[in-house]
């Protein structure tokens, strides 16, 4: 059913393109109703409005914090048009209808971002903008709800294109986003609670995000896919694209899990190369081109069409190497002008700038159809109290810092894995097998082809024990002479002994690092 509009009541934070609602407003002699800034914006532009307190006839009071909480705009809102017992209480008391209303809360997401101060925040959260929007959501039978500037455009049309009136669909709609944005709102507030109150697992999880853009597709082109930002910076990615085709569902997955590895290298120059969300190659090194040469010299076979995540700037000599091979995205911090020209010339190829990306400590979620898990990140690389030599023979100082980059690794690597390391660099990686000893074998037979002398005398990570001495074997017959892992297993003393019989190095770090 097409409704008329007579009466609006306009509040507005954001009084950003106010201009073509006035216009239109005054074209279909709709009577405005409003306060404070927007108020005097709207009589300053030189347009007609009734100031709230005067509708109301009732002050706002308590610094602004009860000004459209009023029977007089509550009732305005809510009664139903078709009732007759409304209706009749409407009149007796006087209340005009109000059939549309626009509305922005104030500010919350931007003042938690540019302030520690609780007590400017709890002032930020709005309280009677979200209870008139919830109102005219609520009672979209008879009233027009916008909360978002960027739907002006089409209210606008819908005025135009009905004379002065909307239509029941158009409201429904625009109940929908309003619901979905009191949601939002107040799922950033409940998780800033808990963030301050160090609540990481409440009794109810609300998690709020902004659609970002939609993609191509997603993990197949049957798929359809978008991706949204669950931050207070919600409008930003974090990192800025200089190059190549938009960023697909697939491309996403891989730069998040190619940022978490970055994440975890400090110091030195890393490099990771990830495809289909495992890495395939990662260095550290003091140069940033041996790191990248490195990277992917572990599996040159499996870095194509994958990503490089690169800790440092891209030069002139780095990209000229980078353009040897085909490659989805680059992800590096910053880009000399010179590399920029050469790795321009594939135009599909995708340049990241991730010199201004953020890591936070989101916990990461996994969804089903009706229930999610949530856990938080896997920040332990090696707990030096659980570290435990279980072997005759020792390690040395840089045997130890090696051994913490490769149980590093094998942390990212899809379970069951199994990281082959040598001077810190990966030389073989065996992911994603139900039995740890085919784990074993693909990153042996990785090794084996790329790295046919580097693999003796290499280091073996492993994310979690081995069942059996089997794995452990082929490690060693390959040429592994250091051996880290978890330990647990009830067969640790079979396994322990193997290694002392074979004279290599085993170390127990009582820290499973488990990724499905």
């Amino acid at each position: 059913m097409n409704l008329k509009i007579k009466n609006a009541l306009v509040s507005l934070s954001d009084k950003d393109n106010i201009i073509p609602l006035l216009q239109v407003f005054k074209k279909y002699n709709i009577k405005i109703i409003s306060s404070g800034g927007t108020y005097k914006i709207i009589k300053k532009l030189g347009y007609n409005c009734i100031e709230l307190s005067k509708y109301t006839g009732f002050k706002e009071m308590l610094d602004g914090r009860v000004k459209t909480l009023h029977p007089k705009i509550h009732a305005g809102i809510l009664h139903d048009r078709k009732n007759r017992a409304h209706k009749n209480e409407m009149t007796k008391k006087k209340f005009p209808s109000i059939d549309l209303i626009i509305v922005n809360f104030y500010p919350f997401q931007k003042v938690v971002r540019n302030t520690k101060n609780p007590k400017n925040i709890i002032e930020n959260i709005d309280i009677g903008g979200p209870t008139m929007v919830r109102a005219a959501a609520k009672n979209f039978k008879n009233v027009a709800i916008i909360t978002n500037k960027n739907d002006y455009t089409e209210l606008i049309k819908e005025l135009d294109k009905h004379k002065g009136k909307t239509t029941l669909r158009f409201r429904e709609i625009m109940s929908s986003k309003a619901f979905g944005l009191t949601a939002y709102y107040d799922s950033m507030i409940a998780n800033w609670f808990n963030n301050k109150l160090k609540i990481q697992f409440p009794e109810r999880k609300t998690i709020f995000g902004r659609k970002f853009q939609d993609l191509r597709y997603g993990e197949n082109p049957h798929q359809k896919s978008s991706i949204y930002i669950s931050d207070y910076e919600d409008k930003k990615i974090g990192f800025e694209q200089l190059n190549g085709k938009e960023l697909s569902f697939n491309n996403y997955n891989d730069i998040f899990s190619s940022l978490n590895i970055l994440e975890s290298a400090k110091g030195k120059a890393c490099t990771v190369i990830v495809k289909h969300a495992n890495p395939c190659g990662v260095s550290e090194n003091r140069k940033p081109i041996e790191s990248y040469k490195n990277a992917l010299a572990c599996d040159p076979v499996s870095a194509f069409g994958g990503i490089i995540a690169c800790n440092y700037r891209i030069n002139k000599k780095i990209a000229l190497e980078i353009n040897k091979n085909f490659s989805e995205v680059i992800l590096a911090k910053g880009f000399d002008k010179d590399s920029l020209k050469i790795l321009k010339r594939k135009k599909n190829l995708r340049l990241i700038d991730i010199s201004k990306y953020q890591y936070n400590d989101g916990l990461p979620i996994k969804n089903f159809d009706g229930s999610f898990l949530i856990q938080n990140k896997d920040k332990i690389i090696i707990d030096k109290k659980k570290l435990k030599c279980v072997t005759k023979l020792k390690p040395n100082r840089k045997e130890i810092e090696e051994i913490k980059f490769a149980f590093n690794i094998c942390k990212y690597v899809k379970s069951n894995a199994i990281v082959l390391s040598k001077n810190f660099s990966t030389i073989g990686i065996g992911a994603g097998q139900p039995s740890r000893l085919d784990s074993c074998k693909i990153a042996i037979q990785k090794a084996r082809k790329f790295f046919p002398k580097k693999i003796k005398n290499s280091i073996a990570a492993s994310d979690a024990f081995f069942p059996f001495s089997d794995g452990i074997k082929a490690l060693i017959k390959a040429g592994v002479k250091i051996i880290v892992q978890p330990g647990g297993s009830v067969r640790d003393q079979e396994v322990i002994n193997t290694a002392n019989k074979a004279k290599i190095v085993m170390l127990f770090t009582g820290t499973r690092h488990f990724n499905h």
